[in-house]
């Protein structure tokens, strides 16, 4: 199914090459809604990863540090406490940095199917190929929400469109390149963590989209494997 990306607003901004991943995570709400003063759950993980003192303790410095957090990745409600959301989307970072250059270390993607783009929905990350050799990426990506899963499997690009507006939604899909059934990567204005995810589509920066787009022809295999968290 074709993705929405029916919240169109966000700001985006992530870059990847053949490089590590690397995160940005200092950002301030403009307006900040009403802090709690609970803790939450994972609040000596969420505490860690935001470089807080870990005490497992709510304090007024934590709130902000979370809130700024959940604002800039549209976390919802972004009143700095330490949910499940907040910290899975975390944890995913955490994931997807300790991945390095090294994304197809398990041998899930293909490598005798010459240039080829590679989707681990586990991870939410994808790169380009090409033989054993990789070509771009990791790059974060943002996949299927429960319901609009991406679809596993070995597939091929089948159709590219630049300029793709969804005739359903009247939403554009710029740099689409479709692989499966409606389903495409494309460029998004979204961080690639913002939750739910799509509609079954690749959602990427614009800036990764575009290099997708330089890279790939019709007729490029596509393999996606792995499971979405949340799904």
């Amino acid at each position: 199914m074709r993705d929405i990306a029916r919240r169109a607003a966000v700001a985006a901004g992530v870059t990847g090459l053949v490089a590590p991943l690397t995160l940005a995570l200092t950002a301030a709400p403009a307006q900040a809604a009403s802090c709690t003063t609970q803790a939450g759950p994972y609040q000596k993980q969420v505490e860690k990863f935001l470089g807080r003192p870990v005490d497992g303790k709510q304090s007024t410095a934590d709130c902000k540090a979370i809130q700024g957090f959940q604002t800039k990745y549209g976390i919802t409600p972004s009143i700095g406490y330490a949910g499940s959301v907040t910290w899975g989307v975390m944890d995913l970072m955490n994931k997807q940095k300790a991945v390095g250059n090294k994304p197809n270390k398990d041998g899930k993607c293909p490598t005798n199917k010459g240039r080829i783009a590679c989707v681990n929905l586990s991870l939410q990350i994808s790169w380009i190929q090409d033989g054993s050799k990789l070509v771009y990426g990791p790059v974060p990506v943002r996949t299927g929400r429960d319901g609009y899963e991406t679809r596993t499997g070995l597939k091929k690009i089948y159709w590219r469109d630049i300029d793709h507006v969804s005739t359903l939604y009247n939403v554009a899909m710029p740099y689409s390149q479709f692989f499966d059934g409606g389903q495409a990567f494309h460029s998004v204005a979204l961080t690639m963590w913002t939750p739910p995810g799509s509609h079954g589509c690749v959602n990427m920066t614009p800036t990764v989209a575009k290099k997708y787009w330089s890279l790939l022809k019709t007729g490029d295999d596509v393999f996606v494997y792995g499971r979405k968290p949340g799904t």
